[in-house]
């Protein structure tokens, strides 16, 4: 039996990037680019004003002598008149500099009269000029692979008009719940039964991490319902399944899979929650078998599935951020697992506190809704006790900022 971090490393020495397709830019949000994308042009294609106001030969701004006012230009025209010795011509910000012309006096600093302009301060030499190529230079690589798509980059490439970008796949989860008591969240509830939280949870997982959630519904705890689910879910880029892989009599998940020659490459991990977690691998496709319970179902997800799927789409950094806190209460335990506590958490004089966010019993599912962060407890460690300094994986941001 792993331990937690051998696990996770285990779990991400199996995935691989997926492959790369073309969408339009702002399809790209989010995503990772999946190769280097080059500037086809200059940027600034030309010397252009970066000030509403005059542009000038600077040597003419050394006197106090006004200036012939001899062009306009305004931003989205040009001029191809030179602006010659003692004229000026009145430009807005973004226009290209006329020729002649190697500086910009802004307008703050003229005063403006029967045609002529008076500059008050002289400007040297390329003042309040943005020359050509001096932010990107033609054939610069100006996003490498790799790179998580946001807004500035889509303004990068909105710049030089790149309409689509080759970006990694997103993966195709199929999800798959398996259990007798279970029913469709919308369906009778009859006696015994209850409702399947864990497929929409996990879908729900899925979406905001950026891949494809794809519901296979639920298994009945016979073969034949089980075999023909996780065929179809076999399919998929990655399978994700919930309940059935504890020790009892009607837990198949793992005989199936194995009959489906899928390799397991672990069952249970040192944690708690989540002991009862499975990986296999069926060819390059990962297999995650996560505990039934709602609580041990999303710890683990966050543990072991969410990295690897942010792995399979690109990312580089696949981990929760992880700050550390000062526990505010005495919480018993026993040494031997790793333990995952959730906490919500308070900043208070420049630093983080953290109380478990309720009852820790995996049963209790409100306290994921209240819960700021996981800390995560070394397996050697005994009771936390108020004081101790421990290490919060960040599930919301609001607070660590």
């Amino acid at each position: 039996m792993p331990t937690f971090e051998e696990a996770r490393a285990t779990i991400l020495d199996h995935v691989t990037v997926l492959g790369s397709e073309s969408v339009p830019v702002l399809a790209a949000v989010g995503r990772v680019l999946a190769a280097d994308v080059e500037a086809p042009w200059d940027m600034p294609l030309w010397d252009n004003s970066a000030m509403d106001g005059y542009a000038v030969r600077a040597a003419d701004t050394t006197a106090a002598a006004g200036l012939r006012i001899a062009g306009y230009i305004p931003a989205g025209s040009h001029s191809s008149d030179v602006v010659a010795a003692g004229t000026a011509a009145k430009i807005l910000t973004g226009a290209p500099l006329p020729p002649g012309a190697d500086a910009v006096v802004p307008v703050e600093d003229t005063d403006a009269r029967d045609g002529s302009v008076l500059v008050r301060q002289p400007v040297r030499p390329g003042a309040h000029v943005r020359r050509k190529g001096e932010d990107i230079r033609a054939s610069e690589t100006i996003l490498r692979a790799g790179t998580v798509i946001g807004p500035s980059e889509v303004s990068l490439l909105a710049s030089f008009s790149r309409l689509s970008i080759p970006v990694v796949r997103r993966p195709r989860v199929a999800i798959l719940s398996t259990g007798d008591e279970l029913v469709e969240a919308g369906g009778a509830l009859a006696p015994g039964k209850i409702y399947d939280s864990n497929a929409l949870a996990v879908a729900a997982a899925v979406l905001q991490l950026g891949g494809e959630p794809v519901q296979l519904g639920i298994a009945r705890d016979d073969r034949a319902s089980l075999r023909a689910l996780l065929v179809e879910g076999l399919r998929a880029d990655a399978l994700v399944t919930s309940a059935g892989v504890s020790m009892g009599d009607r837990d198949l998940v793992r005989e199936v899979l194995h009959e489906l020659s899928v390799r397991q490459i672990f069952w249970k991990v040192d944690i708690k929650p989540g002991r009862p977690t499975a990986f296999a691998v069926h060819g390059s496709k990962p297999v995650f078998s996560l505990p039934g319970n709602p609580v041990s179902t999303l710890v683990t997800f966050e543990q072991f599935v969410r990295p690897a799927l942010l792995k399979m789409m690109g990312h580089r950094t696949v981990l929760r951020p992880v700050v550390r806190a000062v526990f505010q209460e005495d919480f018993p335990r026993k040494p031997g697992r790793v333990s995952f506590l959730r906490v919500r958490l308070e900043r208070r004089n420049g630093g983080l506190l953290a109380w478990t966010s309720g009852n820790q019993d995996t049963g209790i599912l409100k306290t994921m809704l209240q819960a700021d962060g996981i800390a995560v407890i070394p397996a050697d460690w005994g009771s936390v006790g108020a004081g101790d300094l421990v290490d919060v994986q960040m599930l919301r941001g609001g607070v660590e900022a």
